[in-house]
């Protein structure tokens, strides 16, 4: 199966999703609501062995999910 890369807002992104926001490729591994104490904003949490990063985005923002098909 090949992979495509689909574009939808951030609020469709779901935990174990491989995704590109802002030039950065990641596997998410947790999603935290109202980031900032802010209900339009999410903060997507990447955890492995090698690093940890959060990339902060509002609930609309467009990012990339790879999806196989």
């Amino acid at each position: 199966m090949s992979q495509t890369w689909i574009t939808s807002p951030a609020s469709d992104v779901k935990v174990g999703d491989h995704s590109r926001h802002r030039g950065d490729e990641f596997d998410v591994a947790r999603i935290d609501q109202k980031f900032l104490g802010m209900d339009s904003m999410i903060c997507f949490i990447e955890d492995t062995p090698d690093r940890w990063r959060a990339y902060p985005a509002t609930l609309e923002t467009e990012v990339e999910i790879a999806r196989l098909g």
